[in-house]
């Protein structure tokens, strides 16, 4: 089989969304796909409602931590997807062939309310995640010269 196709899913802390994609993809479609995930300024920790949210899909999230896109300058991707507007803004640029896909996303780590409310907002999140994953993974079958 050829090369996984690389994808670094950024956001801002690192803390939840970008890790609850990072799960998904590689749950979903870990045969084809090598997925990571950084922020431009991480949180220092993984979210735990996005652990609980993700567990509750049965996706283990636990012992990712939070970690800065310098961690992956210069390191070839296929795609590099930013989940929110700051990552976007501060996303580097990677040589090669890497495209850029822009799904801005809610924060969840930013809901209020009480704690059912607030993870209410992360299982949202999460299912939009999953939903824009496998439409990417979906299109990308289709059309495999878009890798």
């Amino acid at each position: 089989m050829a090369d996984k196709i690389r994808v670094l899913i950024l956001c801002t802390g690192n803390s939840a969304r970008s890790h609850m994609a990072e799960g998904w993809l590689n749950a979903l479609a870990g045969d084809r796909f090598q997925a990571f995930s950084a922020g431009s300024v991480p949180a220092g920790y993984v979210h735990p409602l996005a652990i609980r949210a993700m567990a509750e899909v049965g996706i283990d999230i636990s012992r990712g931590h939070s970690k800065s896109m310098n961690e992956f300058l210069g390191q070839p991707f296929d795609y590099v997807i930013t989940v929110c507007a700051p990552a976007a803004e501060a996303c580097p640029v990677y040589p090669g062939p890497a495209r850029r896909l822009h799904w801005p996303l809610d924060n969840p780590a930013e809901a209020t309310g009480s704690a059912e409310e607030r993870l209410a907002v992360f299982r949202r999140v999460r299912d939009e995640i999953r939903a824009r994953l496998e439409a990417f993974v979906s299109e990308i079958a289709r059309t495999p010269s878009i890798r």
